[in-house]
Formats: structure tokens, sequence, C-alpha cells
């Protein structure tokens, strides 16, 4: 291929990934630039991109007040950080097992991880509230946690990771005298730290926006996760003003977007390696 034909298919391919992800970006700066904007100037006959009068951030101000929006950001944090962390814990030995180890059954497990992954959660809503109900978890932390502890895309990512070490490493940490869990935790959890980087990023981005199973299980503001609890105060306190609105989703966005930034190099990581293989 000519230098000059490679460069362009290069520029092509900026070209086409840069339009892609400007209008992937455009409805968040949309509603970033409604933010900041008074009702008039967002329902203006005439386009304005800027607000012909600036309000400051009367709008997150009001996203803060208006709703108990803190409290559900703090509950957000407790249920995705206990969810993330439970399945980690219970993923990680499960994916060594059976990439590892051989046992009988464990087809069948593998087997019953493969059909967690192709079942959608949502057909599960009804089956975990009837459980739910008779544990006594309606409207608390464990309710909103418990269901979600054991992941099928937990083992699965995990078993790949463990796949990809080399068997004469476990080996040779068995005889220099370590034990199965010390093998585990202290040889290859740090070498499989983009998949656990990945997991923890997919699995906050589906809990955190998650709003079936909270309207599901939780009864009261109390324990209302970011979307469903501004979704309870929606109408009652700010009704169809929409800076606030869009001002309170920015903010519920945030912390992931923060997630994001932190995890991003594990999180490619993972599924650059995948790809190269």
């Amino acid at each position: 291929m000519r230098p000059g034909s490679s460069i362009a298919a290069q520029a092509l391919r900026h070209l086409l990934l840069g339009t892609m992800a400007l209008c992937a970006l455009c409805p968040m700066l949309w509603a970033l630039r409604l933010s900041f904007m008074s009702s008039a100037d967002m329902f203006a006959s005439e386009f304005r991109l800027l607000p012909s009068h600036w309000i400051g951030f009367d709008n997150y101000v009001r996203a803060l007040t208006a709703s108990p929006l803190p409290h559900f950001l703090i509950n957000g944090v407790i249920v995705c950080g206990a969810i993330v962390t439970a399945q980690i814990a219970v993923a990680v030995p499960c994916a060594y097992a059976l990439a590892k180890l051989r046992f009988r059954g464990r087809s069948i497990v593998w087997s019953a991880v493969l059909i967690g992954l192709i079942v959608p959660p949502a057909a599960l809503a009804l089956p975990l509230f009837v459980m739910a109900a008779y544990a006594g978890l309606i409207d608390s932390y464990l309710g909103l946690i418990l269901p979600w502890t054991i992941s099928s895309v937990a083992i699965f990512l995990f078993r790949q990771a463990f796949l990809g070490v080399p068997d004469e490493i476990l080996d040779a940490a068995r005889l220099d005298g370590l034990g199965e869990w010390e093998l585990l935790f202290v040889v290859l959890m740090p070498m499989i730290k983009p998949a656990i980087g990945a997991l923890t990023m997919i699995s906050l981005v589906a809990h955190w926006n998650d709003l079936l199973w909270p309207s599901v299980v939780v009864t009261s503001a109390a324990k209302a996760t970011p979307p469903f609890g501004v979704m309870l105060f929606r109408t009652q306190e700010i009704g169809s003003d929409y800076g606030p609105l869009l001002a309170g989703a920015l903010l519920i966005a945030a912390p992931l977007l923060l997630v994001f930034l932190f995890t991003q190099r594990r999180f490619f990581d993972e599924f650059g390696t995948h790809a190269d293989k």
C-alpha cells in the first residue's frame, strides 16, 4: 500500500470516529447547555446558543434542594459499591475453579453461567420480587444488593482472563508452597486487574442507571437510588421545569464519568487484549 493511501485511510478512519463520537456526545452537550438556561430561554421562539440571561448554577441548586438528590446519590454509592465488591468476591473463585480446576459437574456449572448471560434481568424481576418479599427484604439495602451479587458476566469475564494465564506459573507457585487461596489472591488477582477494571465499569453503569429493580423493591424515598429517586420527586417538586431536571440528570451521570476516567485504561486494556487474541 502506498504511503499516501495509508495516510488517507487513517484520516478517513479518524474522521468517521470523530463524527460518531460527536453524535454520541451531542445529547450530553445539549443537556449541559440547557441546564444553564431559564425556561424562557429554553422555550424561546428563536434559537439561542447561549442564554440571554445568565442564571449561573440556579438549576443545579434547585436540583439539589427541591429533592433529596444528595441522599439518592449516597444510596447509589452504597448499593453499587456493595454490588461490585460482592460480585468480585464471588466471581473470582468461581472463575478460577472453572478455568483451572477439574471437578465433576464443571460443564454443567459453565452451562448455567452461559445461560445466565442470555437471560434478560427484566425476566427475573417477578421471581426475585417474590423471593425478596418472602425474605422480608422489601425496601431495604439488602433487597437492592443481594439479587445481583452473583454475576454471570463477571464469572465469564474473569474465567476468560484466568485462561490466559499459563499453567506453568501456577505449578511453580504450588512448588513454592502456596495454597490455592494464596495462589488466587497473591499471584492471579494482580494479573487480571484489567478484567476487574472492566467488570467494575460495566457493573457500575448497569446498576447505577437501573430503574426497573429499584422501582420493584423500593417503596420509600429513604432507600431510593438516583434514577428512581429523581422519578419520585420529578412531578411534585420540580414539575415541568426542565432546567433542574437536566441539571439533576447531569449530576447523576457525573460519578459514572469520573469512574470511567479512572478505569478507562483497565477497561480498554482488557478488551484490547481480547481483540488481539
